[in-house]
């Protein structure tokens, strides 16, 4: 069973004192199965922006090491900055990942708050899904009035805190309040301005956030409000959904800038959240001149970015993801203010920072020598897969060479479209590479299994045979992949650079001879297979596959042979 994974994203009022930050982040380490993904300070909002991840008890357990710390390292009466705030712990978001529902994520952001306000005497409030009403979802809401105004919020029976003590204490004096959230994938994003005007800056704010602007009578921005029939100022919404944002200038960097919360980046990515500060500023004289992003990004949101970009230069957008993240941090400007390395500011990078070395991470040599080494695997399964992957390359470089000639410009998207298949094609096959190695690894994984009684036996003859049909099955996904993949150096052969046909050519054998060799895999794994019917049938597709590779290639030759 696939593990549930939940994010965990503190923000702590505490964006200055290095050795506080640390210390406060690092009790989530001492918790077995939970990763800290990152620590993100800043000194002009003294403010930190933490995140780990892990399985949900567990995170639950290293949120309340935090805030127990947290609590103890920050006097809230001391604390001045930019953001808005009201607690050590200002909030504590929880995040669904991967395989949990928004709806259970709720339930343990409900856990976490009765554990902060029964075990650490700490107060608070529950927004976004976790809301107890609809008057308390909205962050700002719930946070009006901010540290200050707590004496004053907590003396009113309207607000009395979702969990912890309710009245006004030391302990709220000291450490504040803290909301818990179950909330979807968040990214706080910040886009720079040249200029120093908090004014300028919330104004760009105020066309392009959702909440948009209050409504005035005459002047814009002296006028008086305009109000609806129940008192409430009326609103001039902004451009773009699922946005907040706020203006505001930061010393650190001597610059404004519009700070906002993409709450939902399949409604507003990024990227349309730049796009149109960049047109607000421009009517307004101002200029943006590049972007931050505060936390861990979805690998997704970068290569979204980098495919509007692309679009936009009628450039392939059949390239890896490495050159899609540059024309991404290029064009959005997010080394403006530092450096930004992908590794560390994406979040699947950073989740599989520590993992196990692949076969696909070896250098050309290391493989190479892996392959010739006295270990069995990588054998000629995870070979053919690999040569499937560089043929197909080829044929996606084509494609890309063919997309950029001068003259052809009209035609990009064609050539676009046929480099985008050749991708996924190739990550396809890179994936088998490794997946091969694996199915064989399961079969010796069976073979280990106890064999001591009638039952043991049982279970290990059903595990060697479960593993050998996906051992059977992994081959004939390469045959698949490499035959289909030739689609994409035939195309190109007719279409595309003609000075370029030999490396068609050249791509097409590489395919016929991952589907070759990974026919003889099908075959010689398919004689051990016990449920033979489940054999004919994928050895009878295997042949088929294996006939129509052969005729393509005779094809391909042709063509060849009739234009050089």
């Amino acid at each position: 069973m696939n593990k549930q994974l939940i994010e965990c994203v503190p923000n702590i009022s505490e964006g200055r004192d290095l050795k506080k930050i640390n210390a406060i982040a690092n009790t989530v380490t001492t918790i077995a199965g939970v990763k800290l993904l990152d620590i993100d300070p800043g000194k002009a909002t003294n403010r930190t922006v933490i995140t780990f991840v892990g399985e949900p008890k567990q995170v639950i357990e290293a949120a309340l090491k935090l805030i127990k710390k947290a609590a103890e390292l920050i006097d809230m009466s001391q604390h001045t900055g930019e953001h808005p705030r009201f607690g050590a712990t200002d909030v504590c978001p929880l995040i669904p990942i991967s395989n949990i529902s928004m709806e259970a994520t709720t339930k343990y952001a409900h856990e976490l708050g009765k554990r902060i306000g029964d075990e650490l005497g700490i107060s608070g409030y529950f927004y976004e899904n976790a809301a107890t009403s609809n008057d308390r979802k909205n962050l700002a809401t719930v946070r009006s009035g901010e540290y200050e105004g707590l004496k004053e919020k907590l003396s009113n029976p309207t607000w009395k805190p979702d969990f912890g003590p309710t009245q006004f204490n030391d302990q709220v004096v000291s450490s504040g309040l803290t909301a818990v959230s179950a909330r979807d994938f968040l990214v706080a994003y910040n886009v720079n301005l040249n200029s120093t005007s908090t004014r300028r800056a919330n104004a760009i704010a105020f066309d392009v956030r959702e909440a948009g602007r209050v409504l005035r009578d005459g002047n814009p921005i002296t006028g008086k409000k305009v109000l609806d029939v129940n008192g409430a100022p009326k609103r001039i919404p902004g451009k773009l959904k699922a946005v907040k944002g706020i203006g505001w200038y930061i010393d650190e960097y001597g610059i404004a800038q519009i700070s906002y919360n993409l709450t939902n980046i399949s409604i507003t990515s990024m990227h349309e959240a730049f796009e149109e500060t960049v047109l607000s500023a421009t009517k307004r004289g101002l200029r943006v001149t590049g972007s931050e992003l505060v936390g861990l990004v979805p690998l997704q949101a970068m290569l979204d970015a980098g495919d509007h970009f692309l679009i936009k230069q009628e450039r392939s957008l059949g390239i890896s993801d490495g050159e899609k993240i540059k024309i991404a941090i290029k064009s959005l400007g997010l080394d403006d203010l530092r450096p930004f390395n992908p590794q560390e500011r994406i979040i699947e990078y950073v989740m599989n920072a520590n993992a196990d070395k692949k076969l696909i991470d070896f250098t050309v040599k290391g493989f190479a020598e892996e392959t010739a080494s006295e270990s069995m695997a990588p054998g000629g399964g995870s070979i053919a897969a690999y040569v499937g992957a560089l043929g197909v390359s080829l044929g996606t470089m084509v494609a890309n060479l063919s997309a950029h000639k001068a003259g052809w410009d009209a035609k990009w998207k064609f050539y676009s479209d046929w480099a985008e298949k050749g991708q996924a094609y190739k990550n396809e096959l890179l994936f088998l590479v490794d997946e091969d190695t694996n199915a064989f690894n399961k079969i010796i994984d069976g073979f280990r299994l106890p064999k001591s009684t009638e039952e043991e036996k049982k279970v290990r003859k059903q595990a060697v045979e479960n593993a050998t049909k996906y051992a059977t099955e992994i081959p004939f996904r390469v045959m698949e992949t490499s035959y289909n993949s030739m689609e994409v150096m035939m195309a190109m052969a007719k279409d595309g650079l003609q000075n370029s046909l030999s490396d068609s050519g050249v791509g097409a054998l590489c395919a016929r001879t991952a589907v070759i060799g990974a026919y003889f895999n099908v075959r010689i794994n398919a004689k051990d297979i016990k449920d033979r019917d489940f054999a004919a049938n994928i050895l009878a597709k295997a042949k088929n596959i294996y006939t129509k590779t052969i005729e393509l290639e005779q094809e391909m030759i042709s063509i060849i042979d009739s234009k050089i």
